[in-house]
């Protein structure tokens, strides 16, 4: 890989980590202000709805300039939203800022994997790309976690800052640092002198050619399958994230700022998850992998069953290293697909207004089964069946698209 790809890499991990650090210290500044605990996965319909409000703007500015530009722009919104919690904004409001600069940061951050990279590089740099951010948001939970527990939130309070009398602002200023240092790496992402489109500044037409785009990617037969699987992956995966919470409390007898870090683990399960598929997995082998999903749900259902912790750790991370594994490929010839018909930016625009309209879908469901105060193994198990369900339609719908024309042949098969 030439140098610029682990600047990329470095950059997207830096503020993955402070987005999701950044979801903790939310959580816990919800509970500190004794809002409804139904809130607390408001906090991700507040940080995904300016992927689904702005998916028609996002794409055609990402393709607009330089992808680096970008990025510190898309960052630097982000920086302004954790300086709001800082400055006791409510946490709704401060993390929905912090979304829209996701919103317009996605397009470009993946979008320029594509310009950067020959397509054969495709499924090895999306099995970085992917297990970074995955880890960093497993990590930022990890990470949040650990600061706002009591000794570590203590001892920091004991250095006196000025302007900082609370626990939670000094927690919020430090995840501003690490958003800093992703900005600082934004500004060393290479520029790979693709030429770009002018923005148009006509809304009517750029919601016209994002209805163009996304109406073309889901007629692609390709493309409507990958699409289906990450759009699922991608709001069950932002579930599962709460559900697992509850589920620690309830079943482990753990704390928020525990059960915040046993998601760490899920991390060494996607690493290894991801390397594998990027060393073992083609292109044109990547649609093999749809079982992995069912296979996911199936055993998500097992955790009803744990109540230990030295149990609960090599579950979570098969369960990691199988979305590792499952996500990667599936986001690689995406990606391609959508690179040959639309375009690197409008095609990660319409892969983010699926995925994240799938994200408030399900955790609107989760924020519905907790307001009518469901059992979280009740929620788990609907959880899992559904996962399992869904893919296995996806991969029915696939098997018959092939049995009308081979278009997986015609993929790249080679690992280099």
């Amino acid at each position: 890989m030439p140098f610029g790809f682990y600047i990329i890499m470095a950059a997207q991990f830096f503020s993955a980590l402070a987005d999701n650090a950044l979801l903790i210290a939310a959580i816990a500044a919800l509970r500190d202000l004794h809002a409804p605990s139904e809130y607390e996965p408001l906090l991700k319909t507040c940080f995904t709805i300016s992927y689904v409000v702005l998916a028609a703007f996002v794409g055609a500015f990402a393709d607009s300039m330089p992808k680096w530009r970008v990025m510190f722009i898309s960052n630097t919104i982000k920086i302004i939203g954790c300086a709001m919690m800082f400055y006791g904004v409510h946490p709704l409001f401060a993390y929905a800022v912090v979304g829209l600069g996701a919103a317009a940061y996605s397009p470009a951050k993946y979008g320029i994997l594509t310009e950067y990279l020959p397509h054969r590089l495709l499924v090895v740099a999306n099995g970085w790309i992917e297990g970074l951010t995955v880890a960093a948001i497993v990590l930022g939970v990890v990470l949040g976690g650990i600061l706002i527990s009591p000794g570590v939130s203590q001892t920091m309070m004991s250095w006196s800052l000025p302007g900082i009398d609370h626990s939670g602002k000094l927690v919020v200023a430090l995840i501003g640092l690490i958003y800093l240092i992703a900005a600082l790496f934004n500004l060393y992402v290479p520029d790979t002198g693709v030429d770009h489109k002018p923005l148009k500044k006509n809304p009517f037409y750029l919601i016209h050619e994002f209805h163009h785009c996304l109406i073309l990617l889901w007629r692609d037969k390709l493309g409507q399958i990958s699409l289906a699987v990450t759009t699922l992956f991608w709001g069950a995966g932002a579930t599962l994230q709460f559900i697992v919470i509850k589920w620690a409390e309830a079943a482990l007898q753990l704390d928020l700022s525990k059960s915040s870090m046993l998601q760490g683990v899920v991390a060494i399960g996607v690493a290894v998850g991801a390397a594998l598929a990027a060393r073992f997995v083609t292109l044109r082998k990547s649609v093999r992998v749809i079982p992995l999903g069912i296979a996911m749900g199936i055993i998500v259902l097992i955790m009803n069953f744990v109540t230990r912790l030295e149990v609960a750790i090599p579950l979570l991370i098969l369960i990691g290293g199988l979305s590792g594994f499952f996500v990667v490929p599936m986001n690689a010839l995406l990606q391609h697909r959508g690179h040959i018909l639309m375009g690197a930016g409008h095609s990660i625009a319409v892969q983010n207004f699926n995925e994240n309209l799938s994200v408030l879908a399900l955790t609107g469901l989760y924020y519905l089964m907790v307001k009518m105060d469901l059992s979280v193994y009740l929620v788990l198990s609907l959880f899992g069946l559904f996962v399992s369900a869904s893919m296995y339609l996806i991969r029915n719908h696939h098997l018959a698209n092939q049995r009308r024309y081979d278009d997986v042949a015609h993929l790249d098969d080679s690992r280099h």
